[in-house]
């Protein structure tokens, strides 16, 4: 008996996006990225979040604990343990915004309340 290979998928086939963005109660945008308390790590393909976890990072209080740098390094060891290519917030400094420039994870800011519609938003820019 011959094995018949797997069917191959035709079409384009859809890419997630983790995006990260800071999140207060009720799945709402947080108010700055640097200082977030809580951030949520969305999932999202076909412009549709498939995925949502939740952490509390603490950043508003390490903000200013070691400096602009180490606080900085603590945010890219974040994004880059957990694959973020994206992240949206309503505002963010000019030093992490060319932080994240440099990392090639897209920004998206002054995103919308909702933080699932940031969350697709955002993601849009990664692909």
């Amino acid at each position: 008996m011959t094995e018949r290979p797997a069917e191959q998928p035709t079409g384009p086939v859809a890419e997630e996006v983790v995006v990260c963005l800071p999140v207060a109660p009720g799945r709402r945008l947080g108010p700055a990225w640097g200082r977030a308390h809580t951030v949520a790590l969305a999932t999202v393909r076909n412009g549709e979040v498939t995925g949502w976890t939740e952490d509390e990072v603490r950043w508003d209080l390490a903000h200013d604990e070691g400096g602009s740098g180490a606080h900085h390094a603590r945010v890219v060891r974040y994004l880059r343990t957990h694959g973020v290519r994206a992240v949206a917030a309503g505002h963010m400094g000019a030093g992490m915004e060319h932080t994240l420039g440099k990392l090639g994870v897209a920004v998206l800011l002054g995103a919308p309340d909702d933080a699932e519609a940031a969350a697709v938003a955002a993601a849009s820019r990664a692909s």
